[in-house]
């Protein structure tokens, strides 16, 4: 119901967006929707390959693996394991969030998916060098870094403390 509800409320942003730019004159407006067409022809092999690898991905996760290197008993090992993965996951929700949905599955402990979804969203290094780094200084993208580094072990540790 919640994504039913979201997704309404973009396709209605979205509408009060075109409207706006109708409004401004039909050039804006065509200016804009031939912008919109030509990102969506970019992403969207990029959204196929990622839905259908994550997909294939989730069902041959090895589960003995997953169990031994991120279940219950990994510990602080299976949490820097989890964030190092997480920081070299490339991709955006629909790679990410799968693999950690697929690692529970698994049989992953709640913790280190929490510890891997942190450092997904924090540190993930094809982000930094194909976005942070061209478009901000290499110095604040590194502080950045470092300052996020203790952020998945914090929730993963907090994520214990919870259960």
């Amino acid at each position: 119901m919640i994504v039913l509800f979201f997704t309404l409320l973009l396709a209605v942003i979205a509408a009060g967006l075109s409207y706006v730019a109708l409004r401004r004159g039909k050039s804006t407006f065509a200016k804009a929707l031939a912008d919109a067409r030509g990102q969506f022809m970019h992403l969207l092999p990029r959204l196929t390959i990622g839905i259908l690898g994550s997909g294939f991905i989730a069902h041959l996760m090895p589960k003995e693996t997953v169990l031994t290197w991120f279940g219950p008993n990994s510990g602080l090992a299976g949490t820097a394991l989890a964030t190092l993965a997480g920081a070299l996951t490339p991709g955006g929700p629909v790679v990410g969030y799968a693999l950690g949905a697929a690692a529970l599955k698994a049989g992953a402990d709640f913790s280190q998916v929490i510890a891997y979804v942190t450092a997904w969203s924090l540190l993930t290094f094809n982000r930094m060098l194909t976005w942070e780094m061209p478009s901000m200084p290499g110095r604040l993208v590194i502080l950045r870094a470092i300052v996020s580094l203790p952020l998945p072990f914090l929730a993963a540790w907090v994520t214990q403390l919870l259960r």
